[in-house]
């Protein structure tokens, strides 16, 4: 088993200690929604990165499915019977 051949100073001990502190978060802003996130990561509530949609999220798809069933009730609609 190791054993200190030499007591550690107050000084040397928290000299040593200096780099062992939590580091604070750099957060940055999404400038479409305003939500934070890290820098590099992709926006969770709209899945876009650097200005260009890289995933769909599951509300963005419920909104597009709906988009379609209204559109093609309004197809329907117009559509002349016969």
């Amino acid at each position: 088993m190791a054993v200190p051949k030499r007591k550690v100073s107050k000084s040397r001990r928290n000299m040593r200690r200096a780099h062992d502190s939590l580091k604070a978060i750099n957060v940055s802003f999404d400038s479409k929604t305003g939500e934070a996130k890290l820098p590099h990561h992709i926006s969770l509530s709209d899945g876009y990165y650097n200005g260009k949609q890289v995933f769909t999220t599951k509300a963005m798809k419920r909104a597009m499915k709906k988009q379609q069933a209204a559109q093609e009730e309004a197809v329907a609609k117009d559509a002349p019977t016969a």
